[in-house]
């Protein structure tokens, strides 16, 4: 249920919010809970995922991308995650999830959430990939496509060394589990 209820308070907050622009950043303040801690009085692991969801969802809302995809038949998909945790985050103390979408290429994105004390410091930092999936076509959506649906324009800057390192690992990875080696090792 918190979750949930989570997920509904940035549903409800998101026009004050305003629209997502390109090159704009969802910033969504929390305190961790103690249903968000794990053995060590800190956030835990997959409680960064899942807000991590929150930030994608409040950029999904603002920018008209749930609303368009839901439309023609889309759904976002995610195609995988990277974590970093440099300070932890302890029981009662407030940070900021910033979200953004860093680029595209193809049919995929990378986004970024970093999770950031009052300070400014970076307590972690997750990497992400995800598309739109045409469940009617049963096809990958090229961003082209979906920019042009959402009436947004404009390139993808070139990817970062950190971002193709991650692209790369994330689609040698991908092919390992899809071939079932990596269910042998």
């Amino acid at each position: 249920m918190y979750v949930w209820a989570r997920m509904i308070g940035v549903a409800a907050t998101t026009r004050r919010r305003g629209p997502f622009l390109a090159g704009g950043e969802s910033r969504l303040s929390f305190r961790c809970l103690p249903t968000d801690i794990d053995p060590n009085l800190h956030l835990n692991n997959a409680r960064y995922l899942m807000l991590a969801d929150l930030g994608r969802l409040d950029i999904f809302l603002r920018s008209g991308l749930l609303r368009e995809t839901r439309r023609r038949g889309w759904g976002p998909m995610m195609g995988g995650v990277q974590s970093v945790f440099v300070r932890e985050i302890r029981l009662w103390r407030r940070f900021d999830v910033v979200s953004t979408i860093e680029t595209w290429e193809g049919t995929q994105v990378i986004g970024r959430h970093r999770f950031e004390f009052d300070d400014g410091t970076t307590a972690a930092a997750v990497l992400t990939t995800a598309g739109v999936y045409d469940f009617r076509g049963r096809r990958f959506v090229p961003v082209t496509e979906l920019l042009d649906a959402l009436g947004y324009s404009g390139e993808p800057r070139p990817p970062t060394v950190a971002e193709k390192a991650f692209m790369e690992s994330h689609n040698q990875l991908r092919e390992l589990a899809k071939t079932g080696t990596l269910a042998k090792r």
